[in-house]
């Protein structure tokens, strides 16, 4: 039987870094809302407009406010002096001992890193400029430095921004 979530955090080493997810997009997924409620709008009070014009509004609107409603907003990255792990609320979703870490590409100018694990569901990517995703993370300074400082440096490939890593 597994420990209560209170009992479990009390025999795990402190907190290095803790860093939770963020829309990156908001403008974007805000921007569908809107247009797509003012299309739908219209095309309700125009009882002639097209049924396509109604389909493309209702799809602003459901995609626009799945964006900004996705459970991924509650994840955060949790790093210790073991690993680092992502969680939710309720559960974590998995953990990476820093043994298990194959290479990191780092960029400290950008506050950006990649965590290869040789397993790419536990890979993790924080973003900053040149590293595209579609969320953001708190406080990635801090997540990036605490990052490197517990894997070892001839796992750390450094570069100015991961853009620069693919070639």
């Amino acid at each position: 039987m597994r420990a209560p979530q209170s009992q479990r955090s009390s025999t795990r080493l402190p907190i290095v870094a803790k860093s939770r997810f963020r829309p990156r997009y908001r403008a974007l997924a805000v921007s569908a809302l809107g247009i797509g409620g003012a299309l739908a709008g219209l095309s309700i009070a125009v009882l002639g407009a097209p049924l396509v014009l109604l389909a493309s509004g209702a799809a602003g609107v459901v995609l626009g406010a799945g964006y900004l409603l996705s459970p991924t907003w509650k994840l955060e990255v949790i790093v210790d002096a073991d690993g680092y792990e992502v969680r939710s609320p309720k559960a974590t979703k998995f953990r990476v001992p820093w043994s298990e870490v194959k290479r990191v590409i780092a960029s400290p100018s950008t506050n950006s890193c990649f965590i290869d694990t040789g397993a790419a569901e536990h890979n993790l990517l924080v973003p900053g400029v040149g590293a595209p995703a579609p969320y953001d993370l708190d406080d990635k300074a801090a997540l990036v430095a605490a990052i490197l400082e517990h894997v070892s440096p001839d796992k750390v490939r450094t570069v100015e921004s991961l853009a620069d890593a693919r070639s």
